[in-house]
Formats: structure tokens, sequence, C-alpha cells
């Protein structure tokens, strides 16, 4: 039975993952959106007097960083970052990180994101813009000012280690690691960064996973007939 259990670890994997780029084909064309993966892991148990058992598993997810297309949008209060650096927006679980910059005005003038939760700056206090204002000028940093006047700037932050980000719906995350503001970040106004999905790199690899499961699933079929031939010959 060791040939079983050691293809349904890997058909398991194999399942993880082609979900996940499922996941990312989906999202090819959503703002902000950091493509997904998972890392294979070999278990070997050595087991005296007979040989060694290996097992796969794939269940760590690997984010990926690199950088979305950046495209101009002419939107007021569109953002993009170039470079390093996520958004921090107060959500009712707790502070988010996010790429995804498109913003706008609330009733009582703080800055928020689509689902409502509010912009922080650079200090962690929610960014406010004066309800009854026409437009705003927005520093390559990320400052922003209205007719000279000061109002804050958009907070920008890098995590210390990124293999502690876990992803929340779509665009947000969550880490337990160390968050420090960017010391000079580059933010873009009336820009958005898209996702960083590569669709025809994904859907070659959904192909390559579905034609690797389909052989896994095969070869379980045949074990299956061999041990049930096996189990009637004994019987006889």
């Amino acid at each position: 039975m060791d040939s079983v259990y050691t293809t349904l670890s890997r058909q398991s994997g194999l399942m993880n993952e082609m979900r996940l780029v499922a996941n990312n084909i989906a999202n090819a064309n959503t703002t902000g959106y950091r493509a997904q993966g998972v890392v294979f892991s070999e278990y070997v148990r050595d087991r005296p007097g007979n040989t060694s058992l290996s097992m796969s598993r794939a269940e760590v997810r690997n984010t990926s960083l690199q950088q979305g297309l950046l495209t101009e949008t002419g939107g007021q209060f569109d953002f993009a970052i170039e470079g390093d650096g996520f958004f921090m927006v107060e959500t009712p679980a707790g502070n988010r990180l996010t790429r995804a910059g498109a913003f706008s005005p609330s009733g009582q003038g703080d800055l928020v994101t689509m689902d409502g939760y509010r912009v922080l700056d650079s200090n962690g206090a929610p960014v406010f813009i004066p309800p009854d204002s026409a437009s705003i000028d927005v520093g390559s940093d990320g400052t922003l000012s209205i007719e000279g006047q000061f109002l804050g700037q958009i907070g920008v932050y890098r995590v210390a280690d990124p293999k502690m980000l876990v992803r929340e719906g779509s665009t947000q995350f969550r880490t337990e690691g160390d968050v420090d503001p960017v010391e000079n970040p580059v933010v873009l106004h009336r820009f958005l960064e898209g996702s960083n999905v590569n669709a025809v790199e994904q859907v070659t690899r959904l192909v390559e996973v579905q034609r690797a499961y389909e052989l896994g699933q095969s070869f379980l079929e045949t074990e299956d007939d061999r041990l049930r031939g096996a189990v009637k010959t004994l019987m006889r």
C-alpha cells in the first residue's frame, strides 16, 4: 500500500496547486492582486529493516511580490506603489496590507477602499480629505496637499519577512511579523497597479498540473484493480 499512500499525498498537493492556479487565472484582471503558488515539500520516514517511505505535501503557499503593470487611469483618488511596499488599511479584524489603490473619500472625509476600509497614513492614522475638496495635489512620496496646505502622507509599509504574509480575500494580507514605514516611497497619483499574474504561464501550468493529476489518478485506478484481483484470488 506504500505506493498508494505516496500517490495520494501527491494527488492532494496537485489538487491544492490546481485550485490556486485557477484562482490566479480568475484574478488576472483584479487590481493589486498577487499571484500565488504552492511549495512542495518531501517527508521521508526511515523504517528499520525496510526501505524508506517518502511522502509529499503542498500546503505552504507562496505569494509573488513581483511588480504588476502600472496603468494610468486619471482617477482623482487612484494610487499605485512603484517598488516595494503596501498600503495599510483599517478593517474590523485589524490593520491589513494591500496593493490595490483604488480609493475614494467617504462622506466623513476619510479616504477609504472599495470595501469602505479607511486608508492609513505613515503614522498609522486615517487619511482625511476635506469633503468640499475639488482636487488634491499628490507628491511622489504620497504626500497630500490642497492649494499648498499639507494634509498628510499616504502610508507605504514594508514587511520584514514576506513569508509571514497571509492572504485574506483577493487583495488583502495580514502578517504577524514586523511592519515598518518605507523611508522613501514612490507613489504614483492617478495610476493603478494591475495583477501580477502572467495569464499565459498560469494557463500552461494549469494544463501541466491537470495532466499530472490525471496520470496519478490512472495509477490509483490500476492499483485498485490489482488489489481487487489479489483479494479475489486469495478468497478462492
